[in-house]
């Protein structure tokens, strides 16, 4: 086994295997100090590689691989934990049957791409079984138009034309908003008082009485 693991042939999947726990000491490490490799990661990430992206037969095939091997589906830091550790297992598994059956390994050049090749539908099942296992991130972010047409309440200080005052609005997802509002006609609000947003402006809101 360790004749396996070191033989010159078998470097380059006992390195992918030593990043798996060099990737899981350092996510740990960054836990701790209250960060992750999560979002440096996913500067890397192309854009059409994201769970937003919808990828259609029209878009180029380096695309549709990317998607049909899950990337951006699962966090890539996920992603890459399963390629390694796929690719290692694989090339470590295929040199030791390879040597019982030829007594000896296959050249680094000739095992390497092919079994980065051959990995890849395993790296596509594993990533498509750990997508439906993790739990899929639902945001409440809104745009600021999403709250034209709601309901807001001054709550300090006075309202006036180019004056705008503080309001709190609540979104569709009930979450308070603080804002700043002014009248849409020349007139008044009042703190304590209850407005329809109107529009958007550069500083808030316009909005009326309701």
């Amino acid at each position: 086994m360790w004749e396996l693991i070191t033989h010159p042939s078998n470097l380059i999947f006992s390195i992918s295997i030593c990043l798996v726990f060099l990737l899981g000491i350092v996510e740990c490490l960054l836990l701790i100090a209250g960060s992750s490799s999560q979002g440096i990661l996913e500067q890397f990430v192309p854009d059409h590689a994201h769970p937003d992206f919808e990828v259609n037969p029209d878009h180029g095939l380096v695309i549709r691989l990317l998607d049909w091997l899950y990337i951006g589906r699962i966090p890539i830091l996920v992603w890459l934990i399963i390629f390694l550790t796929v690719y290692g297992l694989f090339g470590l598994i295929s040199q030791m049957l390879i040597a019982k059956l030829t007594t000896g390994f296959l050249p680094i050049w000739i095992i390497a791409p092919g079994c980065l090749v051959l990995c890849m539908p395993l790296v596509r099942f594993s990533s498509a079984i750990i997508s439906k296992i993790i739990p899929k991130d639902e945001t409440t972010a809104i745009h600021a138009q999403d709250l034209i047409g709601r309901k807001a309440i001054i709550i300090l200080g006075e309202a006036k034309p180019n004056s705008p005052a503080e309001a709190k609005v609540q979104d569709q997802f009930g979450q308070i908003h603080y804002i700043l509002v002014e009248p849409e006609l020349d007139i008044i609000f009042k703190q304590g008082q209850e407005v329809l947003l109107t529009q958007k402006t550069t500083l808030g809101f316009q909005a009326i009485e309701v």
